[in-house]
């Protein structure tokens, strides 16, 4: 930290903070939840408490001429027991646009996962720094994406010029909710997991309900995206039903209008584009639950398996290809009456063809380079003149 008089601390308030949909300010400072306070009042689960906090699309927008520019913030880290040790969340920096530097924050609080045990502890740490040198003297737009795989309180915004809110930056606003694939999963930085790929390519300001192991269907999940404001909206469904076995198709098809009966109650007219899951091979036509394979603890690489029984499948068991098919027809009969509602197949983003060159690492997450393939090609079909965002556009 500098020392230097001439430093200036700005409050971190909604005014340059985007993509988050509430605040919620602690004994440290602030920390950015994706999920406004009523949503989670009425959840139970621990999973998604984490992953809404886990700030995956959130990032500081302002102006200012500063060439070195400070984050204090309190990060909660994730370590596994017996698995490798997972990367550090990245900070993002842009400059007008286009990454400019990254760092690592230090400190924090570590919580320590017990798999076999089904057990957590957290070991508290103090606030650490995100720090930014060497920046382009002169006025410019600065964007800091938060790590989307750490929770992120932030303490404080030092830099070494005034800032101002970043002005409204005049494009279409979309926003997107899917599983830990949409949140992030095994991208290599914030601005890189596949919506932040796609928003970019787009031209969108991305507001990201991607929530690890937490695209259910929830009730609240829907009611908050009915009451965000949204110029384009997409909802990716399916691994997570399958892989937490939490309900048969005599549920899900209900479950699924609903979901959007509500979100048309806020958007009515609102291009909204439904995405089926990316292939997975384990879950294709096995269901679930997921587990972890414990013969890979300490392989170096965690890895998942299917434990459901496929002879199960038509007594309303669902596996992905059950999912992919029943969401193509309830998009196709309810798009008679809805001519802004749209389909997406999500093997186009990842498919049969992929697997060989790009298999998933733990047998359900992509990586790095498996997300910018999907970002590419969600930008090339959603976002192109004919696709289901682009015409909204025109």
């Amino acid at each position: 930290m500098t020392t230097d008089p001439t430093w200036i601390t700005t409050p971190i308030t909604p005014g340059i903070l985007r993509g988050a949909l509430e605040l919620e300010h602690t004994a440290h400072g602030v920390l950015p939840h994706r999920l406004p306070a009523s949503a989670r009042a009425q959840n139970t689960d621990p999973g998604l408490a984490l992953a809404e906090s886990q700030p995956s699309g959130v990032r500081l927008a302002f102006r200012t001429a500063a060439t070195v520019v400070e984050l204090d913030t309190l990060r909660t880290r994730r370590v596994y027991l017996g698995a490798p040790p997972r990367p550090e969340g990245v900070y993002d920096l842009l400059v007008d646009g286009r990454l400019a530097a990254q760092a690592v924050a230090t400190g924090g609080h570590i919580l320590t996962v017990d798999m076999a045990a089904g057990s957590a502890e957290i070991q508290a740490g103090p606030p650490g720094i995100a720090r930014f040198a060497g920046l382009p003297g002169g006025e410019k737009d600065v964007e800091i994406w938060l790590p989307h795989n750490e929770t992120t309180e932030l303490v404080a915004l030092r830099t070494d010029a005034p800032v101002t809110p970043a002005a409204d930056p005049g494009r279409k606003g979309w926003l997107h909710h899917g599983s830990s694939i949409s949140h992030g999963s095994d991208a290599a930085s914030p601005t890189t997991t596949w919506p932040a790929l796609a928003a970019g390519l787009g031209g969108v300001e991305l507001t990201n309900l991607g929530f690890g192991g937490s695209a259910l269907l929830d009730p609240f999940t829907a009611r908050a995206m009915r009451d965000t404001p949204a110029d384009l909206i997409s909802v990716k469904i399916g691994i997570n039903l399958v892989n937490t076995d939490l309900m048969r198709l005599r549920a899900f098809t209900p479950a699924v209008h609903g979901f959007l009966d509500t979100l048309r109650e806020g958007h009515p007219t609102t291009p909204l584009l439904v995405i089926s899951p990316i292939l997975c091979p384990m879950h294709e036509t096995t269901p679930g639950p997921s587990a972890f394979d414990p013969d890979s603890l300490g392989t170096g690489q965690l890895r998942l398996t299917a434990v459901g029984d496929p002879a199960e499948v038509p007594l309303g068991k669902l596996t992905l290809t059950v999912i992919r098919d029943e969401l193509a027809r309830i998009v196709e009969q309810r798009a008679a009456d809805d001519p802004h509602l749209h389909h997406l197949d999500g093997r186009t983003l990842y498919g049969e063809a992929d697997t060989a060159e790009l298999p998933l690492p733990d047998g359900l997450h992509p990586d790095a380079a498996t997300h910018r393939r999907m970002g590419e090609r969600f930008a090339e079909l959603a976002f192109a003149p004919d696709g289901p965002f682009g015409r909204a556009s025109s």
